[in-house]
């Protein structure tokens, strides 16, 4: 039953996604995963919809006003987040070098890693949405992505971090 219904929605569910993504500024294929999600979770909860095509256009109407509201609230920081302002030289140069172990395992990475590690990085505090369209990705694909990557990112720095610090 499921999978008739996915098989049945699946065009239609394209089509509406993107003709209602250009409109809510996000990406018809974000679109189509939350709703692909509430879909699941309704089938979990309440079973299938009476009128499956229906429900799926109040769906992805219901998902663009939420993804529009949301892209109106995101705001970035007004200023740095609290640096810290110690002036010692000593504390000064162990700062420089952990930057520069960073920057330096970051372009050892993989794949798009290092493009979305230093988007991540970047002292303009991108947000998901424009790191999506730098990187050409769906912005849904991001967390997952970054996931990935500061796995790898943390496999790269293990060996460095353990190396400073004594255990006992």
């Amino acid at each position: 039953m499921t999978h008739e219904l996915v098989a049945t929605l699946r065009p239609l569910l394209t089509a509406e996604a993107s003709a209602e993504a250009h409109a809510s500024g996000t990406e018809s294929a974000d679109l189509e995963q939350a709703v692909w999600l509430r879909l699941l979770e309704r089938l979990d909860a309440d079973g299938p919809p009476v009128d499956p095509p229906g429900w799926l256009r109040r769906a992805v109407r219901s998902e663009a006003r939420r993804s529009r509201r949301s892209a109106r609230h995101e705001r970035p920081y007004a200023t740095e987040p609290a640096a810290d302002t110690d002036g010692d030289p000593a504390h000064l140069a162990l700062a420089a070098a952990r930057r520069r172990a960073l920057r330096d395992a970051v372009r050892r990475l993989p794949g798009r890693c290092p493009g979305l590690m230093e988007a991540l990085l970047s002292p303009k505090d991108l947000t998901y949405r424009e790191i999506a369209g730098e990187l050409g990705m769906s912005q849904g694909s991001l967390g997952p992505e970054r996931s990935r990557c500061l796995g790898c990112l943390r496999r790269l720095l293990t060996p460095e971090v353990a190396a400073r610090e004594g255990r006992g």
